[in-house]
């Protein structure tokens, strides 16, 4: 099923789908942020963002993706459960100097992984900042030992284009691209 879209102001609900919800975060999710940036496959595969506090995760969500909101109008949204309102992860656009493209970018509780919850709200999003958003190349930067990660964006169309390094002190990983067919 596809997502239903919102045409709701930006501090709302962003779309749903069948079992999620995506809107943006706010300073009231730091309880989540800082179980989520702390769980041992955020640090492995996304890294270790340093929040150790509500104040850490909230400083985060201010600098982070509230900041990307205003800055590039996108950023990281925050993904419940439509059922109960759970948080459970993580989903958006991040806009790095490194990259001339819009980064895809995900994450969810380890108890939520599994389940479908990362195909289904990410290829929502897709549709979302393609036919919303009118984004046309959409880039993911992967560990190159994520292979979850691999197997979920070649689901989604990307496919693997090069080595990057975004940072010195972090290792390369590896880039891929998703440009919807009628463009290529």
């Amino acid at each position: 099923m596809g997502a239903m879209i919102s045409t709701t102001q930006q501090s709302d609900l962003i779309l749903q789908t069948k079992r999620l919800t995506v809107r943006p975060f706010s300073l009231g999710d730091a309880d989540f942020i800082l179980e989520l940036l702390n769980e041992k496959a955020f640090i492995e595969n996304i890294g270790d963002k340093q929040v150790r506090s509500l104040d850490d995760a909230r400083r985060y969500l201010r600098d982070g993706p509230i900041a990307s909101y205003h800055r590039y109008g996108v950023g990281l949204w925050r993904v419940g459960l439509q059922a109960g309102g759970a948080s459970i992860g993580m989903v958006g656009l991040i806009k790095r100097e490194q990259l001339v493209d819009v980064d895809l970018g995900y994450a969810l509780l380890a108890e939520y992984c599994g389940k479908g919850y990362a195909l289904e709200v990410t290829s929502a999003v897709m549709t979302y900042v393609r036919e919303r958003l009118g984004y046309r190349r959409v880039v993911a930067v992967v560990n190159k030992d994520n292979e979850p990660s691999v197997k979920l964006l070649k689901k989604l169309g990307f496919e693997y284009e090069r080595m990057v390094q975004l940072n010195e002190e972090d290792e390369e990983a590896q880039l891929f691209v998703s440009v919807p067919e009628s463009v290529v």
